[in-house]
Order: C-alpha cells, then sequence, then structure tokens
C-alpha cells in the first residue's frame, strides 16, 4: 500500500433516489479527492430491476452498474463544477418494502479488495451492519468511521411502540460499537453513542451558494432581492413537518391573517396534506416536489421548518446558502444553523408566529465569506478530517512505558470482551431464522444468482470465523 490514505466510503443509498445518503455521501467523495492526496473508493447499492421500478424517480432505470455510475457521475459534475477522482464501486441490495430502505445483501466489506482496506466510512453503520455477516470491520480495516445520518428513534417513538424503541436502541448501540472506531453524530438530535462525538460533516450543494451570491449582489446594488413570501419544501410525508406546520397554521390564523404560504413536496401522504390544507382559511397552495435549486424558489424570502425528524434538515442548510431567512424549532438538529443570522427559532407556537411576523417584514442578513465558507462543502470536509482525526499522523499501538500498563489490560479486557460480541453478530446473522425474527429480507444472507449475474460477482465462498 502506497503512503496515500485510501478512504472507501459505504452508503445505503443511490442516485437516481435522492435521499440523503444518495446525495451526501457522493459529495464527501468528491471533496475528499479533490486535493488528489487521498484515493476515494464511494461504494454504492446495486438493486435489480423490479427494485429500481420500486425507488428511482421518473422511471429512471440501469441495465448494468457502468450505466449507474455515468448517471451518477454526471450529475455530480453539473452542481460540482469540477471533475472528480474517486473511485465508485457497488454492492448488492436489495430494496425492503417494509422499511423504505435499501438493504446489503452478503458481506459488503468483500467489495474493497485486503490491500486497499485502510479507512472505511460507513454512512449509516447501524443501518449497513444490522444483518451483516462476514468479516469484522475492524479487523479488515484499520480505521472505521460511522456517520450517524438518521434519528430513528424519533420515528419508532411516533409509531408509540415502546418495545420495539427499546430494542432498536441497544441493538444500533451493539453493532455500532463492535464495527466502528469512531463515530459522528451530525446532530445530538440523534441517539447517542459511547465516544461518540457532534459534528455537522455535511455541506451545501455548490448551486445554492452560487444562488445566494447572486441575492446578495442584488441586494448590494439596492436591488429588491426576495419578492415572494413563506414556502415550504419536503418529502410529502407527515413526519417531515408537514403536520406540525399545519398545526400551527392553523392554531394561529387570526394573528397570521394574510400570510400565504407555498408547500413543495412529493409523497405518500400527498392527498391528505392536499385535503388539510384546505381546511385552512389561509392561503396555502399546495404543489409537487421540485429541485431545490430551480429558480422558482430564489425569489422566496422565508423558509419554514417546524420539523424535529431530521438530524441536519439538508433544505434549511439550502435555504440558508440562499441567502433566505429561516424560521425553523429550537431543537438539537438546529443547533448548527443558530450560528448564522438569518436563522429565527422558536420554543412554541406564540414563538413561531412572532418570528415569522418579524421575518416577513425585514430583509435578511448579508452572508460574510466566513459564513458562506462553513456552509460550503470544503468547510464540511475540514470538519469530517479533524473528527476523524484524519488530520493527524496515525498511532497504531499504545506505549509500552509500565505507567501505562494498567490501562493497556484495561483495554485489552475491553478488546476481548467485544470480540466475544462481535462472535455472537456474526453467528446470529447467519441463520436464516434469526436473520427473519430481526427483519432481515429473506434470502439476503448471500447474493442470489439474478445480483451475482449483473455485478459480475463469484459464487459464495464457505463462511469462515470472523477472528481469522
Amino acid at each position: 500500500m502506497d503512503q496515500k490514505q485510501h478512504i472507501a466510503i459505504f452508503t445505503t443509498a443511490s442516485l437516481p433516489w435522492l435521499t440523503g445518503t444518495a446525495v451526501n455521501p457522493l459529495f464527501r467523495a468528491a471533496y475528499l479527492s479533490k486535493d488528489g492526496e487521498r484515493d476515494v473508493t464511494l461504494v454504492i447499492p446495486w438493486l435489480s430491476l423490479k427494485d429500481q421500478e420500486l425507488i428511482y424517480p421518473k422511471n429512471i432505470t440501469f441495465a448494468s452498474s457502468k450505466e449507474q455510475e455515468k448517471y451518477v457521475r454526471q450529475w455530480l459534475e453539473e452542481r460540482i463544477g469540477f471533475r472528480s477522482s474517486f473511485s465508485i464501486r457497488f454492492y448488492p441490495g436489495k430494496f425492503a418494502k417494509d422499511k423504505g430502505s435499501i438493504l446489503a445483501v452478503g458481506d459488503i466489506s468483500d467489495i474493497i479488495p485486503d490491500e486497499e482496506a485502510d479507512i472505511a466510512v460507513l454512512e449509516e453503520p447501524e443501518h449497513l451492519t444490522w444483518f451483516h455477516h462476514g468479516k469484522r470491520w475492524k479487523t479488515k480495516f484499520r480505521l472505521v468511521v460511522g456517520i450517524i445520518h438518521t434519528n430513528y428513534m424519533e420515528y419508532v417513538k411516533r409509531e408509540k411502540n415502546g418495545m420495539q424503541a427499546f430494542l432498536l436502541k441497544h441493538i444500533n448501540s451493539w453493532v455500532v460499537g463492535i464495527y466502528c472506531h469512531k463515530v459522528i453524530r451530525l446532530s445530538a438530535a440523534t441517539q447517542d453513542y459511547t465516544g461518540s462525538i457532534i459534528c455537522n460533516v455535511h455541506g451545501v450543494n455548490p448551486k445554492f451558494l452560487a444562488i445566494g451570491k447572486m441575492k446578495k449582489e442584488q441586494q448590494q446594488k439596492g436591488e429588491q432581492a426576495f419578492t415572494k413570501g413563506a414556502y415550504y419544501i419536503g418529502k410529502m410525508v407527515w413526519s417531515k413537518g408537514y403536520k406540525e406546520l399545519l398545526k400551527l397554521l392553523g392554531d394561529h390564523q387570526k394573528e397570521l391573517s394574510g400570510l400565504e404560504v407555498d408547500l413543495f413536496g412529493s409523497g405518500n401522504d400527498s392527498d391528505e396534506v392536499h385535503q388539510a390544507a384546505k381546511k385552512l382559511e389561509l392561503a396555502i397552495k399546495v404543489h409537487p416536489g421540485r429541485d431545490h435549486a430551480d429558480p422558482l424558489f430564489h425569489d422566496y424570502k422565508l423558509f419554514l421548518n417546524p420539523s424535529t425528524t431530521d438530524v441536519v434538515c439538508t433544505a434549511t442548510a439550502e435555504a440558508l446558502a440562499m441567502g433566505k431567512i429561516v424560521v425553523c424549532a429550537n431543537h438539537p438538529s438546529n443547533d448548527f444553523f443558530k450560528q448564522f443570522p438569518n436563522c429565527r427559532t422558536y420554543d412554541n407556537s406564540n414563538g413561531f408566529v412572532k418570528a415569522t411576523l418579524a421575518a416577513l417584514t425585514e430583509d435578511p442578513a448579508q452572508l460574510t465569506e466566513a459564513q458562506r465558507h462553513e456552509l460550503s462543502w470544503e468547510a464540511a470536509t475540514e470538519r469530517f478530517l479533524k473528527a476523524a482525526e484524519l488530520d493527524r499522523p496515525f498511532v497504531r499501538n499504545l506505549s509500552e512505558n509500565p505507567s501505562k500498563i494498567f490501562l493497556s489490560t484495561s483495554l485489552n479486557l475491553q478488546r476481548r470482551a467485544e470480540d466475544v460480541s462481535a462472535y455472537i453478530h456474526y453467528v446470529a446473522s447467519g441463520f436464516e431464522i434469526s436473520r427473519r425474527l430481526f427483519g432481515a429480507i429473506p434470502g439476503s444472507l448471500q447474493p442470489d444468482e439474478q445480483l451475482r449475474k449483473e455485478l459480475g460477482l463469484a459464487a459464495p465462498a464457505k463462511s469462515k470465523s470472523p477472528r481469522k
């Protein structure tokens, strides 16, 4: 292995599915490889045609992984403005309808050859390791960094299933603990993990910063940069803030009389959102989902986002980058945004009304270059390297100084306990009955013939102990 760091980024989704774990790891790979100091590989799921048809929008499907890679690279380069140098590899996946998620099939750590196995970044590590059966990540890679994207506990709590929440919390802690050396939580809205740190390592698509720069120039010329009022954009499901927003608007229709709000989104609850909006006296219009960078959104001044299920809301970051005022809940998921003058938080419904009315009468503050940088992927990459301690020389072993013997002994005991725990997970994940019991897709222990053929994979070898 050469002196460059080899970083493999594994994630749980891929374009054209425009979800956070498809988009953000893609940008991370591009910016980590931009300076040429690292060899970066992005590892994304490949789905057979029947699964592609379930989740990819606008009837987009791919006959081969090469076709999908071409699509992914073209989408990315249209947004970042430079040619990326990272590699893309695919692992076999299947779509779980009950979870609305893609789950890995087989031992996806094998996608990276042993001679390249240096650093692994697991985007949604709990998701990637719930049903992992194969080489132990910590054994194959010298450093495994987990990035916690999703507030799974909040979604389970909304279903009011206490036992499921209890089990999920402990299973997440178990698999993340045995497979990750370091854990980065995007915000305090996520489940806590022993030894984890909180750091927003996501940035904003450069297109939104360019829009913000254009708006700033208009403001500096004395032009009216924002001619429209309030809007919200997000996947149109109740859990993405629509329920909270319509309740706030409905409870305060008199105070907010004259307010016009446009809602943009597509999703399973679209019809219900339409019907609920019609019942209010306020002028609320509901529209299909669109790209947030569409010129349609440039002139809106106020972004309303009451959602508390996000970890760090991408749409909020985009709105701030475009120079808009954002009114959002005083919630851990929004802590990163509080440093920006255009972010207005509220603690209760009266605070929401006050912040909204004030925002409609004010001009957004013009972002400084430092503030613009903080929203960028360049800054997010700097934060990631620091949080993962990849900005410093790697130290493999503890000093054997006698004063550290006790510490070394304690760590050895801890490692042995972890080895046992990892072995238990390995055994449990190797039986179809136990896998099904915990929610795995039937027949997902190894790729089926169709997936193997599509990805050019060899027939599965016999299982080996993860301790080897």
